[in-house]
């Protein structure tokens, strides 16, 4: 059931990635994730050499005999991300899969990814960077509407509108992403078009997620309404959770601050305290809408369960809706 040509592509049961989330993808994840029949991914961008990603392949490779992924950051970034080493790492590895995520197109690691049989998955926020992203040599690409947690891109576009948009505009398949937490937004998502999702909000409030316990309670207690849009001002929009530092962000945004005085208060190492630490007001923290949806930590595998079995549930009753002519 919910055989999907990304399903075929990716060997894999169920037609569900992980995200790639700074500091939350790690082995531990990726591997529940691909244990329970979707594809996990590993993040690379926290690597500051290849042999620090190998250790990462290594270990996910221990803990699952299945596919995962992993992905390559193109976003902008204070300190420099040596993808060129990561992609060779992957490719040595013998990873068959490499999520790239970003404001610009993967083209430049197309070629190299090719010629180490690894299938390209371009996460993106716009038909115009996925048409690019299909015409430079992507497998498939994964579209987020701004109901996401992290990036959401300059356009404001919801997912309902976007995947299908994205639909009929490319012949690669076309993997949903934003607002999707279980069964119903899955069971929508492949009603819009799409041959797949990515989910990423609802896989950090898992037993297998690393972040802190006090940010995993942070989750339970929020709602859709607690997340907020920050950094418009410097072109890379992303939805993080309402706290002190959000709303600094947002003031000196309106203010027309700097980009050395949005720096000060955005650094990766307060985001780490965050996520790692539980010190919540220190740092953004990024988190989509969907997460007024999430109201219990449990494992990765009940997660994957819970929506398969709840899909089932969902075309049944839709069958039933039905009527003869």
């Amino acid at each position: 059931m919910f055989k999907t040509r990304i399903t075929e592509m990716l060997g894999i049961e169920y037609p569900i990635i992980q995200g790639g989330m700074m500091w939350v993808s790690c082995p531990e994840l990726a591997a529940a994730v691909s244990n329970a029949g979707g594809l996990g991914i590993l993040i690379s961008a926290g690597c500051a050499s290849g042999e620090e990603l190998r250790e990462d392949i290594r270990k996910t490779k221990s803990l699952t005999a299945k596919p995962f992924g992993v992905n390559l950051n193109l976003f902008p970034s204070i300190r420099p991300i040596p993808n060129d080493e990561l992609l060779e790492v992957i490719v040595e590895e013998g990873v068959p899969v490499v999520e790239t995520s970003g404001i610009r197109s993967p083209e430049e690691f197309v070629a190299p990814l090719k010629k180490g049989n690894v299938k390209i998955i371009h996460k993106c926020a716009g038909v115009r960077y996925a048409q690019t992203a299909e015409r430079v040599g992507a497998d498939a690409v994964s579209v987020v509407g701004v109901e996401n947690g992290g990036a959401t891109g300059m356009l404001d576009i919801t997912t309902f509108v976007l995947v299908p948009a994205t639909v009929n505009a490319l012949s690669i398949p076309v993997i949903a992403g934003g607002g999707i937490a279980d069964a119903r937004g899955f069971v929508a998502a492949l009603a819009l078009g799409a041959e797949g999702v990515v989910i990423g909000t609802r896989f950090m409030a898992t037993h297998e997620s690393p972040l802190h316990p006090n940010f995993k309670d942070w989750l339970l207690r929020a709602n859709e309404t607690d997340t907020m849009l920050i950094m418009r001002s410097i072109r890379n929009t992303h939805r993080v959770l309402k706290n002190q530092t959000s709303e600094k962000v947002l003031e000196l945004e309106q203010r027309k601050a700097t980009l050395e005085e949005l720096l000060s208060v955005l650094s990766g190492e307060q985001v780490e305290k965050v996520l790692m630490e539980g010190d919540l007001e220190v740092g953004i923290a990024p988190c989509g809408q969907v997460i007024g949806l999430v109201n219990e930590i449990v494992s990765t595998k009940e997660v994957i369960d819970g929506i398969v079995a709840g899909a089932k549930e969902i075309l049944q009753r839709l069958t039933g809706v039905l009527t003869p002519q």
